[in-house]
């Protein structure tokens, strides 16, 4: 997820905001560890550093966003990648 936002890895469970760049990498991959990875809030937001509110507010700004298609498109390639991820490393957890 660092990769494909340009942002380093720590910065996406940073305990501040940090730019509004890394703020969007870090709510998209909270979106996605919870959609593709299957997490609860409570455990998007602990892995993250973060509250479950946090993680729903993420979750849903990123909803918002997905009516944009090339947005979308983006959104769904990346899922279909942390899809593949968890069926080839099935015993890996992220929490």
């Amino acid at each position: 997820m660092a990769r494909a936002f340009g942002v380093a890895i720590p910065d996406l469970s940073a305990q501040s905001r940090r730019s509004a760049r890394i703020a969007f990498a870090r709510q998209v991959a909270m979106y996605l560890t919870h959609i593709a990875g299957q997490l609860t809030m409570t455990d998007v937001g602990r892995l993250f550093g973060r509250d479950r509110t946090t993680a729903a507010h993420a979750c849903r700004c990123v909803e918002d966003r997905r009516d944009d298609p090339v947005f979308d498109m983006v959104l769904d390639a990346l899922e279909s990648a942390v899809c593949a991820w968890r069926q080839l490393c099935p015993h890996v957890s992220a929490v």
